[in-house]
């Protein structure tokens, strides 16, 4: 027993005693709180402690000792390369990490083909550029097929990195096409003059705010951004026509912006086929196993990002307690 435990032990004993006086009781009392309160924080002091080292521990396993990469291919396979979510430098699906997903596919010589998984909105038509750009080098340069495969959703950005691909399948439920260009945002002016709120914007060039929500926009101006999203819009339907070729079956609305089923889009000649991954590469590649070469963060990557942005609000938060700020 340590003493700290024998004093409360004591303080505890001694508080029976109803021949003390009360002033040696109250002292008693005051004592065994402190003594309690001490042991509390120790206790707590040593948890936390016992946290932070387990967590060190842990993403020091995850780094050192955590599982080994797999080995590489060892057969003929159909190489996937996932195209999910939004389009854009900062979003899981951006050119950099599928450029070098594609280049590692193309050169693997066991890679029969490769086949684009796409259930994406859309995103920057500059990631899907550099995306569709790419394919069509690294197909001519290593002479292998590749294939665009729809789950979900293949819309505007993403159809422009489907159409890089000699052949298109959805399902016949898939929405396809979207082949259009926008540019959204909000006016807040009138509510300004409402509020009787004055916008105070200092530039130097006449137009170097005229995307800025709270200044007005000229018929000038909104003429300059229709001529540019007009031109992005003839990139996008040049791109469309030199993938499909003869098989678009152009009409009105193709590109309106508008977007078609599988089934739709197949009568339109947007895609070649009503079909799914597994049956593309046992049908049509000819080789069903499947290998996914798409690049993932790593999760134990992932964990130490959260731990360290948990313990940097945490520092953070302290900081500003403390009157301190970082700016």
């Amino acid at each position: 027993m340590s003493n700290e435990d024998l004093l409360v032990e004591t303080a505890a004993n001694t508080t029976t005693h109803t021949s003390a006086s009360w002033e040696r009781d109250l002292l008693e009392r005051l004592l065994l709180a402190s003594l309690k309160e001490r042991q509390a924080a120790r206790r707590w002091q040593w948890f936390r402690g016992f946290f932070w080292l387990s967590a060190m521990v842990l993403l020091a396993a995850l780094f050192w000792w955590g599982p080994s990469a797999p080995s590489g291919p060892t057969g003929a396979h159909t190489a996937v390369v996932e195209i999910r979510g939004s389009i854009a430098a900062d979003a899981d699906a951006n050119a950099q990490s599928i450029v070098s997903a594609l280049r590692t596919a193309f050169e693997e010589p066991s890679a029969q083909a490769v086949v684009l998984l796409i259930d994406s909105p859309g995103g920057s038509p500059v990631q899907a550029g550099i995306i569709n750009d790419e394919i069509r080098r690294l197909k001519s340069l290593h002479a292998k097929k590749v294939y665009a495969v729809v789950e979900e959703t293949c819309a505007s950005a993403a159809y422009y990195i489907a159409v890089a691909a000699d052949e298109i399948y959805a399902d016949k439920a898939s929405l396809v096409g979207s082949i259009g260009v926008l540019m959204d945002g909000f006016g807040f002016t009138g509510l300004m003059d409402k509020l009787g709120v004055e916008r105070r914007l200092m530039t130097a060039g006449k137009n170097k705010g005229f995307l800025d929500p709270f200044s007005p926009s000229s018929d000038t101006q909104q003429a300059f951004v229709q001529v540019m999203l007009d031109d992005i819009h003839q990139q996008f339907i040049g791109v469309v026509r030199e993938g499909r070729g003869d098989r678009l079956k152009e009409n009105a609305e193709t590109f309106s912006g508008l977007v078609w089923n599988g089934q739709q889009a197949l009568e339109q000649g947007l895609v070649d086929g009503l079909s799914n991954l597994d049956a593309v590469a046992r049908d049509v590649v000819k080789a069903p196993e499947l290998i996914d070469y798409t690049l993932r963060e790593d999760w134990s990557a992932r964990l130490a990002k959260q731990i360290g942005a948990s313990i940097g609000n945490s520092l953070s938060l302290r900081m500003t307690e403390a009157g301190l700020t970082l700016r």
